[in-house]
């Protein structure tokens, strides 16, 4: 039966990638219970460090020199993951480390890099990427160098970014503020030194939550620059290279915005802690447990709003203590079941992200200079196997949206036919420890219009 809805597009990102789902009860057979992992049939060509969602549906993978000191051969590549195939190029720079985000209008803005190894010096340069020529075409550079910072898109579309290793190696406490077309705004100093790769979150009320991997959790106003404590995580150690994730917001919960942390620290933890940024006086509390301990993890939220854990071990770098059990965590963080296990180690430098047919793409893994794990693995989630609609039905959508704009959105759907809802996700970036952004339609009947908001 076909059906077709009105959808009154609130505040998202252009070319953002609409996936229909139904959300039906669970079968006896094992896939609908726990996804299913494959293993694609050819290699990943170099070296996956940072990868990024385009609007196209295609990847884009940025390497730089890879990990490989002295190597000049800087290089990124798109991959297709519809036509099977990988196209590398040459990249000026060597954008190894870096920070990314995707821009509002799809084009993903490449934040400082490499500028000397051992130890590491980091690079003040910027690019920004176009898919649809395949160029990249260097922006301002910031302040300062950046090796390892965090770049986070704020509401009103400007890119923030925060810490990395500077010119001299010295850890760059300053945040700057980009707007496009505009440049950089004058820098504001932290008061305190933060990790590098700090965990970032855009608040729905504009602030940004940073959750780790240090102890002690904070938030930042952009428009006052001010930064102030939040709480301090039940966890005693730092979650080195563990992950954060930012909780879907749904009518269900008053879009209250929950940040959920993973693993981290050595030797890593299985433990799990969720912080209510909408409660009276926010506090960390323990949640569900990992099946096995993570450092250099992984987590995706995908449509229904679970969180999938995946990758890392129990020594940093270590394959032999691989953890190889991947875990899938419902919505509120609140319960945890088996997603399988995939097949390959996934440590320093892996990646995961969600792609357009609402499958995860998981890749990379650098424990040892020079040598970087080439094969890549496809998990379907148990949404795919649903016999109620033979899987997820993705949605026809426009090109580009923007705000209020009204737009089309039409699927086959049974005719008798569960509760709905809709995941319009947008382009998101990976540099381990990755996260998925995306803006959730609540459930409505035939005739009335969806509630849009953004996650």
């Amino acid at each position: 039966m076909e059906r077709r809805f009105a959808v009154c597009a609130g505040k998202i990102f252009a070319f953002a990638l609409v996936a229909f789902f139904l959300l039906t009860a669970g079968s006896m057979a094992q896939p609908n219970l726990q996804g299913q992992w494959s293993t694609l049939p050819y290699p990943m060509s170099i070296n996956p460090v940072h990868v990024a969602l385009l609007h196209t549906g295609k990847v884009l993978v940025v390497s730089g020199s890879g990990n490989v000191a002295g190597n000049t051969n800087y290089q990124a590549a798109i991959w297709d993951p519809k036509a099977n195939t990988i196209s590398t190029q040459p990249v000026a720079w060597d954008m190894f480390c870096n920070g990314m985000v995707v821009l509002p209008d799809g084009r993903p803005f490449i934040l400082g890099g490499t500028l000397k190894y051992d130890p590491f010096y980091g690079q003040p340069k910027t690019s920004i990427f176009n898919p649809a020529t395949g160029t990249f075409t260097d922006a301002q550079n910031m302040a300062h160098g950046r090796w390892y910072p965090t770049a986070t898109t704020l509401g009103d579309g400007r890119v923030m970014v925060f810490s990395g290793l500077n010119e001299t190696g010295g850890t760059n406490t300053s945040v700057e503020i980009y707007t496009v077309g505009t440049g950089w705004g004058a820098a504001s100093t932290a008061s305190w030194t933060p990790p590098l790769y700090p965990r970032m979150h855009l608040l729905p009320n504009g602030k940004v939550f940073y959750s780790g991997s240090g102890t002690q959790s904070r938030l930042f106003d952009p428009s006052t620059k001010i930064w102030s404590n939040v709480a301090t995580t039940n966890y005693s150690g730092t979650r080195t290279y563990g992950t954060s994730v930012l909780l879907s917001l749904t009518p269900a919960n008053n879009y209250d915005p929950r940040v959920f942390i993973m693993g981290g620290g050595g030797p890593s933890t299985q433990s799990t802690e969720v912080i209510d940024l909408g409660a009276p006086t926010p506090a960390w509390n323990y949640g569900p447990s990992m099946s096995q301990p993570r450092i250099e993890m992984n987590a995706v939220i995908l449509p229904t709003g679970q969180v999938l854990a995946v990758g890392g071990s129990y020594n940093d770098e270590d394959i032999a203590t691989a953890s190889l059990n991947a875990d899938l965590f419902d919505a509120n963080a609140a319960g945890v079941g088996s997603a399988g296990a995939n097949a390959y180690a996934r440590l320093y430098h892996s990646v995961a992200l969600l792609l357009p047919d609402a499958t995860v793409w998981l890749a990379g893994g650098n424990p040892q200079r020079g040598t970087y794990e080439q094969n890549m693995e496809i998990y379907q989630p148990p949404y795919l196997f649903t016999s109620a609609n033979n899987g997820t039905a993705l949605a026809a959508r426009p090109s580009s949206a923007v705000r209020r704009q009204v737009f089309l959105m039409e699927t086959r759907l049974p005719s008798r036919r569960p509760t709905q809802q809709i995941s319009t996700l947008s382009c998101w970036c990976a540099t381990a420890r990755s996260r998925t952004r995306s803006i959730w339609i609540s459930a409505w009947s035939d005739w009335h219009l969806p509630r849009v908001w953004e996650r």
